[in-house]
C-alpha cells in the first residue's frame, strides 16, 4: 500500500487498518515461532505498512492541531 492511498483515508479508517496490521503481525510472529511461516518477507512488509499508517496518522493529527 502506498502513502498516497493512506492519505485519502479518514483517521478512523487508518486506526482500523492499524489494528488489522497489528493482528496480522502477531499471527505472523506466531507462525514463525511454530515454524509454519512460508513467506518470511511478509513480516517486514507488515511492519513497514504499520509504520506508514502511524506516520500518516501523526501527520493528520499535526495538521488538525495547527488549524
Amino acid at each position: 500500500m502506498s502513502a498516497d492511498e493512506l492519505r485519502n483515508k479518514t483517521p478512523d479508517q487508518l486506526r482500523d487498518q492499524l489494528v488489522g496490521l497489528k493482528k496480522e503481525a502477531f499471527n505472523l510472529r506466531f507462525q514463525k515461532a511454530t515454524n509454519q511461516l512460508e513467506n518470511t518477507a511478509r513480516i517486514r512488509q507488515v511492519r513497514r505498512d504499520a509504520a506508514r499508517v502511524k506516520t500518516i496518522l501523526n501527520q493528520k493529527a499535526a495538521e488538525a492541531a495547527a488549524n
